[in-house]
């Protein structure tokens, strides 16, 4: 029994494949967003990749980028087939192309399925990356006069003017590394000295953060230096003082930025997937349909379209056997491959004399 049978009259099949010539070619903007979705979220990364650790998160731009491309291929090929099946004569030479190619569309579309919820599932490693890099810049904060660093403190203090942020996690994150130079202390002081004496690594830490964590929106001056010391500044307590600085982490803050981004992405992407999968439909309806009046012999006859000509079950059934019994000529082929004779003919009855040598023909016998 066919899955879902539609009747079509030779008008509907008409405006069936006029209908899908022009929703093919507006899939090829579909694919061209695609197109464009997935490099904007590969700048996206790229802009702030010095702020995240060397892991593979450009797999999901790169797939969109590649899928976009084939959907535009795929469907101007598609509006070409529906143009051509307006006339039931031209149809023939596309008639063993329609099957492959709906076959091949659709397991195109569930790639763009799969680069929608890939989307979604980038969170994690996503979070992972910015954790680790946003640590190894700050890390590297002082560092502006080393090659291959000396751009990290301008990216850093950019980063937290421009998402409200400070540190990777917060802004105590800044009195655990040393993010002033050695150049800038001064070693005459010996509060200085004293201070890179008591750290065992010998590194200057201080409960202070650099200008770009100051909250703009304060009322007071920021407080940068001696921030956990509320003796150190008039009417001043670093527990409800909290305006003076940006309270959230950069980590927190980029997080939200890319997870907004490719959760807008993902939704786009399904959407358009729903939409491919439809055309993908009147397409397979357009093709059974045009198959049927071929087989009527009636290009003016009504026909019956479907997805499936049998239940899912026996469609299951029918190709799990279709692909075992190649699996079985493969195993004959490998193994007749080994006799060197299989494939001689020879004849057991005939017999030429003792050397089995056939005899000359002799001239004027027949």
């Amino acid at each position: 029994m066919a899955v879902l049978p539609v009747k079509f009259t030779k008008t509907k099949r008409d405006k069936l494949a006029q209908v899908l010539w022009i929703l093919n070619w507006i899939s090829v903007i579909t694919g061209a967003i695609l197109f464009s979705l997935g490099l904007f979220l590969k700048v996206e990364i790229n802009k702030r990749k010095e702020l995240m650790a060397e892991r593979d998160i450009q797999y999901v731009p790169n797939m969109l980028i590649a899928v976009g491309l084939i959907a535009c291929a795929i469907n101007f090929l598609g509006g070409k087939i529906c143009y051509d099946c307006v006339d039931t004569t031209k149809f023939l030479r596309w008639k063993l192309i329609m099957l492959p190619y709906i076959v091949c569309t659709f397991f195109f579309t569930f790639c763009i399925l799969v680069g929608a919820l890939m989307c979604y599932s980038m969170q994690g490693e996503m979070e992972e990356s910015l954790d680790i890099g946003l640590a190894e810049a700050l890390k590297f904060y002082k560092d502006t006069d080393t090659p291959g660093r000396c751009f990290l403190k301008t990216t850093v203090d950019m980063l937290q003017i421009e998402f409200h942020c400070c540190g990777n996690n917060g802004y105590k994150d800044w009195f655990q590394i040393q993010w002033i130079s050695n150049r800038y202390l001064d070693m005459s002081r010996k509060e200085v000295v004293d201070r890179l004496r008591s750290n065992v690594e010998g590194k200057y830490l201080q409960d202070g953060v650099p200008f770009s964590c100051c909250n703009v929106n304060s009322p007071r001056p920021c407080i940068q230096s001696q921030i956990s010391n509320n003796s150190a500044h008039y009417n001043y307590d670093h527990v409800t003082e909290q305006l003076n600085l940006w309270s959230r982490g950069c980590r927190q803050a980029l997080l939200e930025h890319y997870t907004y981004i490719m959760q807008s992405i993902g939704l786009t992407v399904l959407v358009i997937w729903v939409f491919e999968l439809s055309v993908l439909t009147g397409v397979r309806y357009l093709q059974t349909a045009l198959e049927n009046v071929l087989r009527q012999g009636d290009p003016d006859s009504e026909s019956d379209g479907w997805l499936l000509e049998n239940s899912f079950m026996e469609t299951a059934r029918t190709n799990l056997n279709i692909i075992k019994n190649l699996g079985k000529c493969n195993q004959v082929d490998m193994a007749n491959n080994g006799d060197p004779n299989i494939n001689v003919p020879c004849s057991s009855k005939a017999t030429y004399g003792p050397d089995n040598v056939p005899p000359q023909q002799q001239p004027g016998t027949s």
